[in-house]
């Protein structure tokens, strides 16, 4: 490795806590060098963003360092004052927190927010003015003075992400910090940003460090990686042997829970890790991991094993690093199968329309869906940020003409004009725990009131039911009386779930329910849905830009583009081709833990408005297999191309299957090169 860019030796960290310090960090050490990307993963509240914090000295109030150091090219942080940690701030040190929306003032728009930084470098209005346009194209914003005159949330999440990052680099920084930046972006938005990440990092020379719960994202990104647990780093290596070869239990638990190759729900069952988190502050004797283990023996609970050298730069802290692959499953290896009617629809949506106004303007949200949902079934929804999935999923009151029923009766849009089991058995989990959950309440009064109103519990049954909620999606029921503001990101998602199953739903709308969540807590809800399917037959709309997700756990798929179904069908027949370009697309964006090359399909601009749609097939002025003038003219049917699978598209289902047989051979051709 060159000299380090950045190196943390034994830091250890701790946040006062009703006038007791309870330890974050315990001894983490670790080094970045100059022009390296360095992965840190690990369940939310090992001390990820802590550490990033901890280098940035943004650290709150009660947090105490109380020992180890932090040299940023070789300069002691610990020992500056203000002044210098503030110039370090805007010369040298970059950081992309995860919510883009937060990370920009929503009251001053875009151009003043990014010119600012070029003037506290010292630049002139005007010089300032020039460099912010520059560095908008250089993170592929094609209109920057457009944009540069827009409020922020007038912007995608995509936008706002790549405004922050262009906020964050306008410094040609020597250290990036980038905490969870793709987070809640679709696979295509989300391939533009790493593509652009690593791209800028060639330019600039600049190190990475990067943080985030998708494991593939880190394989794809960096060339190591180290895994924090409970404060503690347990594993450290090149990012492609670790996930390869993983030697210690919690590397291969999280590495269990990820639904990989393709896997299915009726083939294997994700593994789960069992427990929880140690508390903030606990006293950890032994093996940090140990309380969670299941090759854990009396050694590890004595003895805290030291992080062994394995040779080429890797490291586990685990006294039977050599067995950890050993580690005995949780979760059965193949769940029940699930029993999908086929008789009656639960949820039917014919020729759905759905316009909203929007500045005086129609704006399209729907375009003549018809979909259904059968008893026990899973419909999985995928497509960009834009295109009406969750306009579909919630199901609001479709305009005149439409057609929206539940077990053959109609469906009132507004809720409360529904029956009482029309309202019991339709429930949602929203994307943003946030704004579903009322702050001031806390967690036992947020489900318990669901308890009641569904299902008019009162007393300790209600208690013994919120109690047996929380266990079902891995929610220490210790945090009942707990407001969400105390919750992790995280913990609130699993409130949420808790309370959408409050009343025995039998069918819930999920909106990527899982976004937010470590992927051992999403394999845990991943499994609960699944058994609460095969069980009671439980059906679910699910929507997720995690493609990998909503191939394990759907038994159909539709793909939505511009408020319009562009392909649906069985789960295997989508996934496994011929695809609708526009699926081609979203497919080859998703990158992969094994590190296999695919062929990027980049689809050129962003999703049209659906204030003014194209014209004809409304993919056209992005489809990477464009024709010509039919597909400007004629919008194509949706029709049945094979048995079950329904396509909107000119190209026939056999010629689409060629061109794409003939583009993964040239790809695997170029691989082997």
């Amino acid at each position: 490795m060159t000299d380090a860019a950045i190196e943390l030796q034994d830091l250890q960290v701790a946040y006062t806590v009703r006038g007791v310090d309870r330890a974050v960090l315990r001894g983490v050490s670790f080094q970045i060098g100059q022009g390296e990307s360095y992965g840190l993963v690990g369940e939310s509240g090992c001390g990820k963003t802590t550490a990033a914090f901890a280098i940035m000295r943004y650290l709150p109030r009660n947090a105490k360092i109380q020992s180890g150091s932090i040299r940023l090219n070789g300069e002691d942080m610990l020992g500056m004052g203000g002044g210098n940690v503030r110039r370090l701030h805007a010369t040298t040190l970059s950081m992309v927190y995860q919510n883009p929306a937060a990370a920009l003032n929503p009251s001053i728009r875009v151009g003043p927010q990014l010119t600012e930084v070029f003037q506290l470098l010292g630049g002139a209005k005007e010089e300032a003015l020039h460099r912010s346009e520059e560095m908008l194209h250089k993170v592929q914003i094609s209109d920057p003075k457009r944009v540069m005159r827009r409020y922020p949330h007038q912007l995608s999440g995509g936008m706002q992400q790549r405004v922050v990052i262009a906020m964050a680099l306008a410094k040609n920084p020597t250290l990036l910090i980038l905490d969870e930046p793709t987070t809640g972006l679709d696979a295509t938005v989300e391939a533009e940003v790493l593509d652009l990440i690593g791209s800028l990092r060639q330019e600039f020379g600049t190190s990475v460090l990067f943080i985030s719960h998708n494991l593939a994202v880190i394989a794809k990104m960096c060339e190591r990686v180290g895994v924090l647990y409970a404060g503690r780093l347990v594993e450290q290596g090149a990012a492609q042997e670790v996930f390869r070869d993983p030697r210690h239990p919690y590397t291969v638990g999280l590495l269990r829970s990820i639904p990989r190759r393709g896997v299915r729900k009726d083939e294997t069952a994700l593994d789960t890790i069992p427990g929880f988190l140690p508390r903030l502050g606990a006293t950890l004797p032994g093996c940090v991991f140990e309380p969670r283990c299941g090759l854990a023996k009396e050694i590890c609970r004595e003895q805290e094993p030291d992080l062994f050298p394995l040779g080429h730069g890797r490291a586990s802290r685990c006294h039977f690093h050599d067995r950890a692959q050993e580690l005995p499953r949780i979760a059965p290896v193949r769940l029940p199968a699930a029993h999908v009617t086929n008789g009656k629809p639960l949820l039917e949506v014919a020729n759905g329309f759905k316009t909203f106004k929007q500045e005086g303007q129609d704006v399209q949200a729907l375009v003549d869906v018809s979909l259904v949902v059968r008893p026990g079934e899973v419909l999985g929804l995928v497509g960009e940020s834009g295109s009406g999935k969750t306009t579909l999923a919630r199901v609001t009151a479709p305009d005149e003409g439409s057609r929206l029923e539940m077990d053959g009766e109609p469906l009132a849009g507004k809720v409360e004009k529904r029956s009482n089991e029309q309202v019991r058995s339709l429930q949602i989990v929203f994307q943003n725990p946030d704004g579903a959950l009322n702050r001031r309440h806390s967690v036992r009064r947020i489900v318990g009131r669901a308890l009641y109103k569904l299902l008019g519990l009162r007393g300790q049954t209600k208690e013994d039911r919120a109690i047996e909620l929380a266990e079902s999606v891995r929610f220490d029921q210790t945090l009942l009386g707990a407001k969400p503001a105390q919750l992790s990101g995280g913990l609130k998602q699993r409130v949420a779930i808790a309370r959408a199953f409050a009343g025995d739903p039998r069918i819930v709308l999920c909106d990527e329910p899982t976004s937010a969540l470590d992927v051992s807590v999403q394999a845990a809800i991943l499994n609960l849905l699944v058994e609460l399917q095969t069980q009671k037959g439980v059906s679910y709309i699910f929507i997720s830009h995690d493609l990998g997700v909503v191939r394990y756990i759907s038994d159909r798929i539709a793909v939505m583009y511009l408020g319009r179904i562009q392909e649906v069908g069985d789960a295997e027949t989508v996934f496994g081709g011929p695809h609708h370009p526009y699926t081609e697309a979203l497919l080859s964006a998703v990158p992969n833990l094994e590190g296999e090359e695919r062929t990027r399909i980049r689809l050129e601009g962003e999703i049209p408005s659906a204030t003014n749609p194209p014209s004809g097939c409304v993919f056209h002025t992005r489809c990477p297999r464009f024709l010509g003038e039919i597909c400007v003219q004629e919008e194509p049917p949706l029709a049945e191309v094979e048995p079950g699978h329904l396509m909107r598209c000119h190209i026939p289902v056999e010629e689409l299957r060629r061109l794409q047989a003939d583009a993964s051979a040239a790809a695997q051709a170029k691989t082997t090169t």
